[in-house]
């Protein structure tokens, strides 16, 4: 264990200790706040964060997967951006609704291995390209609409407050890169060719940007092709045109870049615009830290902490694009920091975050995705300072479940983006960073690939995988399937196993180069597969 790994495990430690001794305070949202002896914020359900981050993300996505569904026969989800048990809410959808669910439970799906999981991801992509793109023979072809103006038509043909016919190409990007996802899991070549086409289309499109126009508009009339315009005062002091500007566009770089990693698609063309687009994330956002719009609903200019961090983490995870990295994604955490930071439960050890400049208000999805992108700084740089705020701000933001598996804010309504597809994947990104967040039981955690298949002992019986040489699987703790062959999987296991076989074949306990490693924990530990030819790797008791 390095000395970085050492420190941070000796953080979590103190953390732990003493919450016997725990207090309970005020409500937050939906539980009275439980403190630990020092005063300090844990979670409602549990002391252990691995106990209570797992318990709350599965009651969140059982009350996704069963949620009633309307008189038009779809689930609710599916017309709606907030749940309300009473009656119908007359919104539709958010943007980033889909994109964000899929995003989720791909990574929830490798750590339960719930059949159903993967079945929903499967339902959302299907349902949203034969019912949400733009047609092929306009001037943004293709592309997925964010919004369903007529609520229950089960179509998807606008924005919710520019109306039908706009897109949002940000948006886009998020469909088209977990697109690529799905088929990476289910080897349907609908979703790549569905991918191909929004690349195509946006690659198309991707301009020079500048300060005040980003490569991509935020909002674009698909049949005309003009930026849909919104004059109005923006951050700067100066008359700023919200939809020629959004930052949030990583997700459409990695589709472009997947794309060319697959040899899909107009090659060339990402080529350009990958270029394009990563030459204007280093000269102007990333260095004065103009972020602007991410949200369907406002209508004026906002900075967003979403766009920032998605962009921090982005660095992070491909450093190879970034080379002073280190600092600059400090001087994001640090400007997240100054313009949303919210002391209002400093008296519990934590500060939060609040989701964007025109609506200064904290959220549990904006607070869990800081406090896993500040671990996930901490790991890789080994400062420590971010550590302590980012386990207690994960702390709070569980006070937004419900025993039933609702979601909402502390203020607000429970949305079905922030509640549920951007809220569970943070959760599994800080337990991916720092094991020892998850609870002591066998999960897959990461992959540098796409899991396909995921078989845990619990499930052989109700979700036996054909795949096996041999039907007996009774020394058998997790089989999975990835779609590269070439990749690292970290697996957190109650104890260590006997063996671990990748495509039938034993591999070698090594320390680096092909093979398996044990990393026991106080309790459990973790195991980290490196594979260089094989797909399939079974873990034995």
């Amino acid at each position: 264990m390095t000395r970085r790994k050492i420190t941070l495990a000796l953080l979590f430690f103190s953390l732990t200790a003493g919450r016997l001794l725990a207090q309970q305070g005020e409500m937050l949202i939906y539980h009275p706040i439980q403190t630990d002896k020092e005063g300090n914020i844990i979670p409602w359900y549990n002391a252990d964060p691995g106990i209570a981050y797992d318990h709350d993300i599965r009651l969140v996505w059982n009350f996704w997967f069963n949620m009633r569904r309307d008189m038009n026969g779809l689930p609710y989800y599916m017309n709606h951006q907030v749940w309300n048990k009473e009656m119908d809410d007359p919104r539709g959808i958010g943007g980033d609704q889909f994109m964000m669910a899929i995003s989720s439970w791909r990574l929830l799906y490798a750590y339960l291995g719930d059949e159903n999981i993967k079945a929903n991801i499967y339902f959302l992509a299907d349902y949203y390209l034969t019912h949400g793109l733009s047609p092929a023979n306009c001037k943004w072809p293709d592309i997925p609409f964010p919004y369903n103006t007529l609520i229950y038509s089960g179509i998807y043909d606008g924005d919710m407050r520019n109306g039908k016919d706009v897109a949002q190409p940000d948006k886009a990007g998020s469909l088209g890169l977990e697109l690529v996802h799905v088929y990476k899991i289910k080897n349907d070549p609908v979703f790549l060719n569905a991918a191909v086409k929004i690349a195509n289309t946006l690659a198309a499109n991707v301009k020079t940007g500048t300060e005040d126009h980003s490569p991509l508009p935020f909002k674009v009339n698909v049949f005309t092709g003009k930026t849909v315009l919104l004059k109005l005062e923006g951050g700067t002091g100066k008359s700023t045109d919200t939809a020629f500007y959004t930052s949030n566009l990583t997700p459409a770089l990695q589709l472009f870049f997947d794309l060319i990693q697959l040899h899909e698609g107009n090659v060339a063309a990402y080529k350009i615009a990958t270029d394009k687009i990563l030459s204007w994330l280093k000269k102007y956002p990333i260095q004065n830290n103009k972020w602007g719009p991410f949200f369907e609903d406002v209508g004026e200019w906002s900075q967003t902490q979403i766009n920032a961090m998605t962009c921090a983490r982005y660095m992070m995870e491909h450093p190879q694009y970034f080379p002073d990295w280190k600092k600059e994604v400090k001087n994001i955490i640090d400007w997240v920091h100054v313009n949303f930071a919210n002391d209002k439960w400093k008296k519990y050890g934590v500060t939060v975050t609040n989701e964007q400049s025109v609506y200064p208000v904290p959220g549990n999805s904006h607070s869990a995705r800081q406090a896993a992108d500040e671990l996930l700084y901490s790991y890789l740089t080994g400062d420590t300072a971010l550590y302590i705020n980012a386990i207690h701000e994960l702390n709070w933001a569980t006070y937004a479940v419900d025993v039933d598996g609702k979601n909402c804010f502390p203020t607000d309504e429970p949305w079905l983006t922030d509640g549920y597809g951007d809220y569970v994947r943070h959760y599994l990104r800080a337990m991916a960073v720092f094991p020892m967040l998850a609870p002591i039981e066998d999960h897959i955690l990461s992959t540098t690939s796409v899991i396909q298949q995921a078989d845990y002992k619990d499930h052989f019986k109700k979700y036996l995988s054909v795949e096996f040489s041999k039907p007996d699987t009774s020394n058998v703790r997790i089989y999975y399937r990835t779609y590269d062959k070439d990749g690292t999987e970290i697996i957190k296991l109650k104890n260590k196993p006997s063996a671990v076989l990748l495509n039938d074949l034993p591999l070698k306990e090594v320390s680096a180069g092909e093979g398996y490693s044990w990393n026991p924990l106080e309790k459990g530990g973790v195991l980290s597969v490196r594979r260089k030819n094989g797909n399939r790797i079974i873990i034995v008791e």
